[in-house]
């Protein structure tokens, strides 16, 4: 399955001054196929090493942290020859052995000819708890997340819809295939971005092996809060991640620690849904009081909400029917308003934003605002029909005057009165 990230990693190879790379991301993403793929095309050979799987790894690192030694040591474990420049050295589960990770430095400055690559579901929430030395100025990084809906096309076949939506998307004009790529779209909602999810679903087209198979996601998550967390954190973590749909499901999706439990404090969640979100698994969106550049400057950091990173988990945690999505019915709007709503920030994170959302004191909303690399702020209102009408971007816009806005909704492309009006499939192309 083609990636974006797949262009990156060629650069990366091809980088004067390259240095190590470490891939974080969620469980089940993408990452160990994705990086063998790449190695598998682009190298001589791929000499892989897993530390979750072996445990025997680890001894290799105890002694020193030579590269010459490691890489004679390596050599001899995998019977693989590690040539330099013609070798993807691929360290998996890295966070699982601390001195692997800290050679990575001596790598950089002493065998920087190796081409190495590094990943770890866990390693955010691994660094957050140990005190061993970190690779800081000696790795470079990218982060890997689930499938987006273009991503999604091209597992499908579709890599020219994709393209003819970006094309729609650039001129604002009226897409004859609307209604189709809605179609796709809540498909997608259903499916999610999770690879093995998707190709379950391309070989099958049974939503049960789908539904399954999403269930084994989230239980594979609960079991990380297990194994990477005390009994008491466990519970606690839990707690958060189980409380999300009822979180969204509320008119305000403002994150309540009532929810969790009655008398719940802040104090209690704080590491917990940090731990969500250094896995990967959660994304928060903090509230600003000020739309104006630099967003950041007027985040308050107490108010937030919190979306699963794949649409798709969160629908196996509603227990939606897929027929319900997918005919369209009527009713339980503030389901579908969550879902959409969910689809477009785990979109905007993938692209590289920052989203947070806007409120003015208690009388509007706003559902995000992004601030583009120029410096322009862009606010952003997502509706799950065509009901597109928005006190609150109206409120946005008279008081801080953007360049434009977007509209996200099952409307087809057009621009109105400074408003970009973008289909709910399109969301990949801001």
């Amino acid at each position: 399955m083609e990636r974006k990230i797949d262009k990156r990693l060629i650069l990366w190879k091809q980088t004067i001054g390259r240095m190590p790379l470490i891939v974080s991301g969620a469980r089940q993403v993408g990452k160990t196929y994705t990086i063998l793929s790449f190695g598998k095309v682009h190298y001589r050979n791929v000499a892989y090493f897993n530390f979750e799987s072996n445990s025997e790894l680890r001894q290799i690192f105890e002694r020193d942290l030579s590269p010459a030694r490691i890489i004679r040591e390596l050599s001899a474990v995998s019977g693989e020859s590690l040539l330099e420049g013609e070798t993807l050295i691929f360290f998996d589960e890295i966070q699982t052995c601390e001195r692997a990770l800290t050679s990575l430095k001596y790598f950089c400055e002493e065998a920087p000819s190796f081409h190495v690559i590094a990943a770890g579901s866990l390693l955010g929430v691994t660094l957050n708890r140990t005190q061993f030395s970190f690779p800081v100025g000696k790795v470079d990084r990218m982060n890997l997340f689930p499938f987006d809906f273009e991503e999604f096309l091209w597992a499908l076949s579709l890599k020219s819809g994709g393209e003819l939506i970006r094309d729609h998307f650039e001129k604002n004009k009226q897409f004859s295939l609307h209604e189709t790529y809605l179609d796709y779209y809540k498909t997608f909602l259903l499916i999610g971005g999770m690879p093995q999810v998707v190709n379950e679903y391309i070989s099958q087209r049974d939503f049960n092996f789908v539904l399954a198979l999403q269930k084994n996601i989230n239980d594979a998550y609960v079991a990380d809060m297990a194994k990477y967390a005390t009994p008491s954190e466990t519970a606690k973590i839990m707690g958060a991640f189980n409380s999300i749909p009822a979180q969204l499901s509320k008119e305000n999706h403002k994150f309540q620690y009532k929810l969790i439990k009655s008398g719940a404090r802040a104090y209690d969640f704080e590491t917990p849904l940090d731990w969500l979100q250094t896995a990967g698994i959660i994304h928060k969106c903090t509230k600003i009081n000020e739309g104006k550049s630099p967003l950041s400057l007027y985040a308050v950091s107490e108010s937030f909400k919190v979306y699963l990173s794949d649409s798709g988990l969160l629908c196996s945690k509603y227990g939606i029917a897929p027929n319900f999505l997918l005919s369209g019915s009527l009713g339980f709007d503030n389901i579908k308003g969550a879902l959409a709503e969910n689809y477009v920030m785990a979109s905007l994170v993938i692209n590289g934003y920052i989203p947070y959302y806007w409120e003015s004191q208690g009388q509007a909303e706003l559902d995000f605002v992004i601030q583009q690399t120029n410096g322009d702020i862009i606010p952003i209102e997502v509706k799950s029909s065509e009901n597109v009408r928005s006190k609150s971007l109206n409120q946005f816009v008279l008081k801080y005057k953007p360049h434009y806005s977007i509209r996200i909704s099952t409307k087809n492309f057009g621009y109105e009165n400074g408003i970009k009006s973008i289909p709910l499939y399109a969301t990949f192309c801001i």
